[in-house]
């Protein structure tokens, strides 16, 4: 269904292209936009700042993956 709406899309004309963006527009937006609690972003902050002072242990997608993939094998 997805690639049957994009394949639409594409060649659909302007004035269908901003009626479907009418009707969706307010889910576009919503998704968008992420809402934080306030616990949450001071949580973000801490870590964020444990990460920069160098007090917490930070590790790249590479070395995920490696420990990810060796605790699988374990």
């Amino acid at each position: 269904m997805r690639e049957r709406l994009i394949a639409y899309l594409t060649s659909a004309d302007d004035k269908k292209i901003t009626g479907l963006y009418s009707l969706l527009e307010e889910n576009i937006h919503e998704s968008s936009h992420v809402a934080f609690s306030k616990e949450q972003l001071d949580f973000l902050y801490n870590e964020r700042k444990k990460h920069l002072s160098g007090e917490s242990t930070s590790y790249n997608w590479e070395e995920m993956k490696a420990m990810i993939r060796n605790k699988k094998a374990s």
